[in-house]
């Protein structure tokens, strides 16, 4: 009776942390930081996601397991996100930002780029569509510093770009 009674609780306990376990991950989110470095003189970008998240959307989009330590993975992974992320000039098209590398472990996945030797204010708006595509209450938040002054933006689905405070303070002007 005993030995009945804690392999039932031995189960429940199992089945709370099961359930536990599964519904930890209920929301989907990206953090970006975007911060001018004086000392570069570049502006510097780092996102970070959920590894969960980029591992399924890499399951899914090419059927293998992906170890985003291994070079010829991040490249992978690298194209994709050029393709959803960019800062743009005031002619509207892409600034050249550039990779400077990622780290990925159990948690997380952060992405380096920089545009170089070009301050923030180059910037008036953004692109941010990663992850959105593959998970559709994906939320990315990029935090815009700028001489510490820090303005935040939200990146959904349906909202992939928007202005930056330059480019609404250029719209007032006109």
């Amino acid at each position: 009776m005993m030995v009945r009674l804690n392999l039932k609780a031995l189960l429940a306990c199992a089945l709370l942390c099961v359930s536990a376990a599964a519904g930890a991950h209920r929301f989907h989110m990206g953090i970006t930081e975007v911060a001018y470095n004086a000392r570069t003189k570049s502006t510097e970008i780092v996102h970070t996601y959920m590894a969960h998240d980029v591992e399924a959307l890499m399951l899914n989009m090419y059927q293998r397991q992906f170890d985003l330590t291994d070079p010829d993975d991040q490249l992978v992974f690298r194209k994709y996100v050029e393709e959803r992320f960019a800062l743009k000039g005031a002619d509207g098209k892409r600034l050249p930002l550039r990779w400077v590398g990622m780290t990925a472990d159990s948690q997380s996945v952060t992405i380096y780029q920089e545009l170089e030797n070009a301050p923030l204010s180059k910037t008036v708006g953004i692109r941010h569509a990663i992850l959105t595509d593959f998970l559709p209450d994906q939320v990315n938040t990029v935090n815009l510093n700028e001489a510490g002054k820090i303005r935040s933006l939200t990146f959904t689905l349906n909202a992939a770009e928007q202005p930056t405070a330059r480019a609404i303070q250029q719209q007032r002007a006109q």
